[in-house]
């Protein structure tokens, strides 16, 4: 019975040295790794190859879940055969079953404890170490993986080849695994290319912003409706360019009956050129046309539409096609780099700075 406990609890083990070899080989970082292979440590030395190539991390990746599965074949087995002539007497002697329903029950018994204890102890704990310490599972299980590795070289050549095969009868490509990292941990590559005297304070802000460009919406970027500064379409010239040279902006919104029913951009340079030339025109004659876009759309594809559109400003659109103010390249821009000068924005930091004084 001691022999037969010690056996189990060995192939548990070797299944949660698989399961966390995965894990950690998935999650651990490359920088960290070349770092630790800089400075001597032989184990990253032995670790780095296998992230850094596509191909060494699948035959790693393929050499875990070979393990994990021959681990789990074996205990289930082995837990039955060497278990089940101890348990049946006990079934038959206090629970007055007869012998094939004591074995039957058994083997039942046997495989559902020896599953629970392969699942909790073999691979979730084991997992849940590998992604709260990454580098060092990575390093601690590196080089019985290595042997792993070459103890099962021809079943992986043979199991990868098939897999290859079946998924291209299916029409899927084999795109293997991929050493990938998350925005956070993106971040701390960020942050530690700066500790290390790679990145200046500046740039590091700058990287952490683009990374996070994508998650600001245009809606959330944009000068609300109420903060333009507008002209009716009905508004004479001559009062239109009043309104021009007393306004700071170079361009103006156009509104058609109500303030709120935005319809183009006016241009003090149109209308500059038009009162130079002195030809008598309206403020509908001077209107340009706008693009529009969904609040909703984020930042970094609106920079690629605004690109493909060749313009530099859009309206902001609500589901039900009322706008809710303009979006420019200076307000994506001024978001990724910070304290970009916005002609739109005046009014509203003016306002800003009055609020703090009179606080």
């Amino acid at each position: 019975m001691l022999l037969a406990g010690t056996v189990i609890v060995l192939l548990i083990l070797l299944t949660a040295l698989y399961v966390a070899a995965e894990f950690a080989a998935v999650g651990v970082r490359r920088s960290r790794l070349r770092r630790l292979a800089e400075d001597g440590n032989a184990l990253a030395a032995r670790m780095l190859p296998v992230v850094e190539d596509p191909a060494a991390l699948d035959r790693y990746i393929a050499v875990s879940q070979i393990g994990i599965t021959l681990s789990s074949l074996i205990l289930g087995a082995y837990g039955q055969a060497a278990l089940a002539p101890t348990v049946v007497p006990l079934l038959e002697r206090f629970g007055g079953l007869n012998p094939e329903t004591a074995a039957s029950t058994a083997a039942i018994s046997i495989l559902v404890v020896l599953t629970c204890l392969a699942v909790i102890l073999g691979e979730l704990v084991p997992k849940s170490l590998a992604l709260q310490n990454p580098t060092g599972v990575a390093l601690a299980t590196v080089l019985p993986m290595q042997w792993s590795q070459k103890i099962f070289g021809p079943s992986i050549s043979f199991l990868n080849g098939s897999g290859v095969l079946i998924l291209r009868a299916l029409g899927i490509p084999a795109t293997g695994h991929r050493h990938v990292h998350s925005p956070d941990e993106i971040e701390l590559l960020i942050a530690e290319s700066r500790d290390g005297g790679l990145l200046e304070p500046e740039e590091q802000v700058r990287l952490h912003r683009a990374l996070r460009l994508g998650l600001r919406t245009a809606g959330q970027l944009m000068v609300p409706r109420e903060r333009l500064a507008t002209v009716d379409t009905a508004t004479p010239f001559p009062e239109v360019l009043r309104i021009v040279a007393a306004s700071p902006y170079s361009r103006l919104a156009v509104s058609e009956g109500t303030p709120g029913r935005l319809i183009g951009v006016l241009h003090t340079k149109d209308v500059v050129t038009a009162f130079v030339g002195g030809r008598p025109l309206t403020t509908a004659s001077l209107l340009r046309p706008i693009v529009r876009v969904p609040a909703d759309m984020p930042a970094d594809r609106l920079l690629a539409f605004l690109r493909e559109q060749r313009n530099h400003q859009a309206f902001v659109a609500a589901p039900d096609s009322r706008v809710e103010g303009l979006i420019t390249l200076e307000d994506v821009v001024g978001e990724l780099l910070g304290g970009v000068a916005d002609e739109f924005k005046g009014a509203r930091r003016r306002v800003n700075v009055a609020e703090k004084r009179r606080r």
